[in-house]
């Protein structure tokens, strides 16, 4: 599996559209939120798109490039200290 050039945590509305507006510029984008029905959501409404899901933290990272770049899109508070 190739890496994905930068990663969305948190798919909530800011994020999904994020992410859907980072993949139509080009960028080939990892997906991940703490509840996977959300990430699972996405990729099925976004069926044929430079998106990779995954489903754990360790998983998100991993398919990362070099130097890591994420855009948090969470909650302050217990959402954002869970990550």
């Amino acid at each position: 599996m190739s890496k994905q050039q930068i990663g969305v945590a948190g798919l909530a509305v800011m994020g999904k559209n994020l992410a859907l507006n980072m993949e139509s510029k080009g960028f080939a984008v990892a997906l991940y939120n703490r509840s996977p029905e959300k990430t699972k959501e996405l990729l099925a409404e976004a069926e044929g798109k430079n998106f990779v899901g995954t489903f754990s933290i360790e998983e998100f990272v991993q398919s990362l490039e070099t130097p890591r770049k994420i855009m948090m899109m969470v909650k302050a508070g217990g959402p954002t200290d869970a990550l």
